[in-house]
């Protein structure tokens, strides 16, 4: 796959892209992503939507016991390892930093329940640092298209990493998100109207 012909047809496809999650600081993302997994953005933006109203902070959140805040979160799925993440996450927030969400993947990765994807996402679209979050859609149009041949995702963010300039790191993730989630989807990708139909591998196996 040529980078410069990806990028140029992403860019065609999205040239504006924005992540799908409502947020109004790196809290408010930090907690959204933590539900996000395993999870459709819009059911995410359903709960947040309510929750955010009255726990919007670390020391907010504290004030729900677990079993409060998995009522709240039920319909995101793995409502009991979320919840528990998100209060042990807001906990370490007030104790580590102030309250305040780091603005360093190392240390947003030292944060309970924040994993490298979790992090990553977090360092791009809340501090517009450069990274890669590899998540779902980014890793499957990954392989797909030949840039990693792996289900990794650490070694498939690396894989990414090496072929795509640095500067082009953050919307390169958000419009893989998107590509993944609206073209080149899990069960019958749009295959037809994709314009790196003639470098994809996936087509290739299936002739």
């Amino acid at each position: 796959m040529e980078v410069k012909k990806f990028i140029d047809g992403l860019n065609s496809f999205f040239p504006e892209p924005k992540c799908e999650l409502e947020y109004n600081s790196p809290y408010e993302l930090l907690v959204a992503v933590i539900l996000s997994a395993q999870c459709t953005d819009k059911r995410v933006v359903q709960v947040t939507r309510e929750l955010f109203k009255e726990y919007n902070t670390p020391e907010k959140m504290l004030t729900l016991t677990q079993s409060e805040l998995e009522s709240k979160i039920h319909s995101c799925g793995f409502y009991h390892n979320k919840a528990k993440n998100i209060l042990s996450m807001s906990k370490d927030l007030i104790e580590k930093f102030n309250s305040e969400v780091p603005k360093d993947i190392n240390k947003l990765q030292s944060l309970a329940g924040v994993g490298r994807k979790t992090a990553n996402v977090v360092f791009s679209e809340a501090f517009k640092g450069d990274a890669i979050a590899v998540d779902t859609h980014v890793l499957r149009v990954s392989n797909r298209l030949g840039f990693a041949k792996t289900e990794d995702p650490y070694k498939c963010e690396q894989a990414l990493m090496n072929k795509f300039d640095k500067k082009d790191w953050g919307r390169l993730h958000l419009q893989m998100v998107l590509f993944g989630r609206y073209k080149c989807k899990s069960q019958k990708p749009d295959c037809e109207n994709c314009p790196f139909n003639n470098m994809c591998e996936y087509i290739k196996n299936k002739k």
